[in-house]
């Protein structure tokens, strides 16, 4: 016999509640992005790296490994694969001659606009079969979740 599950409304009545719904939609979402990637042959973790450099610009290993919440030796391999596929590049840090820093390069650019462009056409279409109510709601739930992110 299945277990009928609550509605949504009782469920997010806590805070309890509410974090275990927005859990699970904002993961199932996650993934639902992910599927939508242009270059699947390239592993989440270079991805992130790439959409990383693309926001902040150039990084050092380090940043880039702290940013990412990796060790150092896989963003070495990381960085690495991507130098590799002509992604990224690294060159001397001005500043400290020891350190290098690592940035996109005009090919790891495209790859970031063309991974974004899908991936926002997937989300608009999603969109676009929302009513204005629902949207409106969305905009609000955006500014939220974009200041939970940064907590």
């Amino acid at each position: 016999m299945l277990m009928k599950h609550p509605d949504l409304s009782q469920q997010t009545r806590t805070d309890a509640g509410l974090a275990a719904v927005l859990r699970v939609a904002v993961g199932r979402l996650a993934r639902r992005l992910r599927a939508q990637r242009s270059d699947t042959s390239m592993s989440l973790g270079q991805s992130a790296v790439l959409f990383t450099l693309a926001r902040h610009g150039r990084m050092t290993p380090g940043e880039l490994a702290e940013h990412e919440k990796v060790q150092p030796p896989s963003m070495t391999r990381i960085i690495t694969n991507l130098e590799g596929r002509g992604l990224v590049c690294k060159m001397r840090h001005p500043d400290d001659r020891r350190q290098q820093l690592v940035e996109l390069t005009a090919t790891g650019l495209e790859v970031v606009q063309a991974d974004q462009r899908q991936r926002e056409a997937w989300l608009a279409q999603r969109l676009r079969e929302l009513t204005a109510a629902e949207k409106a709601t969305l905009r609000k739930a955006a500014e939220i979740l974009e200041r939970l992110s940064q907590a």
